[in-house]
């Protein structure tokens, strides 16, 4: 189509040419409807192929989002401001909460690779993760050194 549409006549080709490119593109002599609906039809599949793709990597993203937003607040709340909704504030009759501390985990952090200390606290938490996992538990957490 380009060449036909050349400003230098002599570059166009001939309606013969035109043929011969025409048959090379369609040999099986299917009629140029039929050809551009099978193109189309294609593109239309290429086309869903990449919304499924970008529809499941919005999802994983967005499964990545809520685990981080509900590490970081109690599920309902952070579903009320997720959709626009204040949130009101709880009062519980009795609360419990705990406080830990590595007695000189500054000096055995010191004296470990960073491997080991992040072993060691991988472990340790986990297992804290686990036993409050049984239990209806909002999780805060701090870092402090309380080194002297």
């Amino acid at each position: 189509i380009k060449k036909c549409w050349s400003h230098n006549v002599p570059m166009r080709p001939t309606f013969e040419q035109v043929k011969k490119m025409l048959d090379k593109m369609n040999p099986h002599k299917v009629s140029p409807v039929d050809m551009m609906m099978n193109l189309m039809e294609k593109y239309s599949k290429h086309l869903e192929a990449i919304v499924a793709e970008r529809t499941q990597d919005l999802l994983q993203e967005k499964q990545k989002t809520d685990r981080l937003l509900y590490s970081m607040l109690p599920k309902p709340v952070a579903d009320d401001l997720r959709q626009g909704r204040t949130t009101e504030a709880q009062s519980f009759a009795s609360a419990t909460v705990y406080f830990s501390d590595i007695v000189g985990f500054t000096q055995l952090s010191g004296a470990s690779t960073p491997h080991q200390v992040v072993n060691f606290l991988n472990q340790l938490y986990t297992t804290f993760d686990d036993i409050i996992d049984n239990y209806d538990v909002y999780k805060v957490e701090t870092i402090g050194d309380a080194c002297k």
